[in-house]
């Protein structure tokens, strides 16, 4: 994680001012999924504010489910986000808590407003609620039901928790002003009858709060100091006070936005992503093209690229859409720093040095990493017969190929000089194999007269390689905005996976599941979380070496 002091911006400088006039003595911030969703990397962002500035001023932040929907949420999403938040480096102790674990509390508040007049069980139907609710520029009519007697109320109320109404058949509905210019202070609904068991409460409820009259509840009820959200929510802001202006909560705290994080050639809509995932066009929520932090996680991404990544994107109160290729960045920058190097073939040929005696073999010691003597060197095997990647040979090279062809010199990386004397094709014409000779005094890849050489190609030896699965990751989407111009699903990318069946260093077998390396020349990849054991290896590409998405490559037919 970046331990360089963060730029500042305007909600650290609200909380210095807030705890230099002692209007708050400890700043208590939290993260409130909903447990509907994998999170996604526009949560990130949330998570490393609320985490990052509760830690920065010496306080705490707590992990809260805001669970009010129990047809949409499972157990399994919880236990996804819990491991993704440890994932990106932070810890709630003992401040985990749930909506649901209000659901009491709660259901009292919501009484308290029925005594003093402010709430009223209404028994319009969905359809007429949406119809009589106004429009922009028109008020709201108001229910035949809004002056119901209190009494009346607390009994409808108490037979809705009961049971003894349908789902749909009646609601409890705020008594604000359905003249507000703001629609969602007209009357809004607070709590509704949905019959259906609860991933944290089982069946002890069959009526559930709204989230916004459960959020701002539960964040009194926690004594958060800042409740920060995005911008999504600035509407909603008026609403979230008057919850707790008409109730006696134990404090008040300020909802503060900021934008959120929209990233081109992705969605982050989790009805999208679920789309995605039911249509099987991914492999689940952590696929490694789904935005999801599972996703990056599987993917490979390191959680110190993200911490940069958000830093770098800054905070403000103005939405921004980020370019991919940022976050691409950060992520380069980070495994250039920290990722060891090894070698692989991804699409091979065979390459036999018809001057290496056949049985001989010998080892080249290769460091692990060119700027970084720490990270060690290891035992890179040689022998006669080699595999090197298809591209890194024509028998008809274009202008500037510096790399194999008959007749030329390239460097084996690490090892010897070496030049093509021919080739062997199939029927079809493809080279199988291509045949050299090798300087036998240019060990380590040195000319000894000083010569020079076309270039360097990376190469493993077919007698000691291990074969391994590569999947090689593009952009899910072709386009920066996918649906502006309609169906989302129309734009995505059907080459956005392609899977390679290669050769590679030894080393690679061993390495543990997540282990990063760059693999020389063909980017930086990470050895499968899941899939992945010394028997049968598994690597997903994290990145490219480079941004092969610039606007004139993008520019694709």
């Amino acid at each position: 994680m970046n331990t360089t002091t963060p730029p500042s911006h305007f909600l650290r400088e609200h909380i210095a001012e807030d705890l230099a006039r002692g209007a708050v003595r400890e700043v208590v911030t939290r993260f409130p999924p909903e447990p509907n969703g994998f999170l996604h990397i526009g949560h990130a962002k949330s998570i490393c504010i609320n985490f990052g500035l509760a830690r920065e001023f010496g306080g705490r932040c707590h992990l809260r489910f805001d669970d009010t929907n129990p047809e949409k949420e499972d157990p399994a999403f919880v236990a996804a986000i819990k491991e993704d938040v440890r994932w990106l480096g932070f810890d709630w102790g003992p401040h985990l808590y749930h909506a649901s674990d209000y659901f009491e509390r709660l259901y009292q508040f919501a009484v308290e407003l029925i005594h003093k007049g402010k709430a009223y069980v209404c028994h319009l139907s969905a359809d007429d609620l949406r119809a009589t609710r106004g429009t922009l520029t028109e008020p709201g009519v108001e229910s035949p039901y809004r002056n119901r007697s209190v009494a009346e109320n607390l009994d409808l109320f108490a037979r809705m928790r009961a049971g003894e109404f349908a789902e749909g058949e009646c609601t409890l509905r705020a008594k604000i002003d359905m003249a507000s210019p703001n629609i969602n202070l007209r009357d809004p609904v607070i709590y509704r009858i949905l019959k259906r068991p609860h991933q944290n409460t089982g069946d002890a409820w069959c009526i559930y709060p709204t989230y916004d009259f459960a959020h701002g509840l539960s964040d009194a009820l926690e004594g958060i100091t800042h409740s920060i959200c995005t911008l999504e929510f600035a509407d909603h802001k008026p609403l979230y006070d008057w919850f707790l202006e008409q109730l006696d909560v134990p404090c008040h705290p300020q909802q503060i936005e900021f934008n959120r994080l929209n990233l081109t050639f992705t969605v982050t809509s989790k009805r999208k992503l679920k789309t995605l995932v039911e249509r099987g066009i991914v492999d689940g929520w952590d696929d490694p093209r789904m935005p999801t932090l599972s996703g990056l996680r599987r993917r490979g991404v390191p959680p110190a690229a993200i911490h940069q990544f958000v830093e770098r994107v800054g905070v403000s109160r103005s939405e921004s859409c980020v370019d991919m290729a940022l976050l691409e960045s950060c992520i380069r920058e980070e495994l250039d720093r920290t990722a060891p190097r090894a070698m692989a073939v991804l699409r091979p040929v065979r390459l036999v040095i018809t001057s290496y005696a056949e049985e001989a073999e010998e080892f080249f010691t290769l460091a692990n990493h060119p700027k970084d003597p720490s990270l060690g060197s290891r035992q890179v095997p040689f022998c006669r017969e080699l595999w090197i990647e298809a591209d890194d040979f024509a028998l008809a090279p274009p202008k500037g190929f510096r790399r194999l062809t008959i007749g030329a010199e390239v460097r084996l990386r690490g090892a010897y000089l070496v030049t093509c004397t021919g080739v062997e094709q199939d029927a079809h014409g493809a080279v199988t194999t291509v045949f050299c000779t090798h300087d036998p005094e240019s060990r380590g890849g040195n000319a000894p007269d000083g010569r020079k050489v076309q270039g360097t190609i990376h190469w493993v030896s077919a007698r000691h390689a291990v074969p391994l699965t590569a999947r090689l990751y593009d952009r899910l989407f072709t386009t920066e905005h996918p649906g502006a111009d309609g169906d989302f699903l129309a734009d995505v990318n059907a080459d956005s996976l392609t899977i390679c069946q290669g050769w590679g260093e030894p080393m690679l077998a061993a390495c543990p599941a997540e282990a990063r390396f760059q693999l020389e020349r063909l980017g930086y990849f990470c050895a499968d979380r899941f899939d992945h054991t010394p028997a049968q290896p598994v690597f997903n590409r994290i990145v490219g070496l480079r941004d092969s998405w610039s606007k004139e490559a993008s520019r694709r037919p």
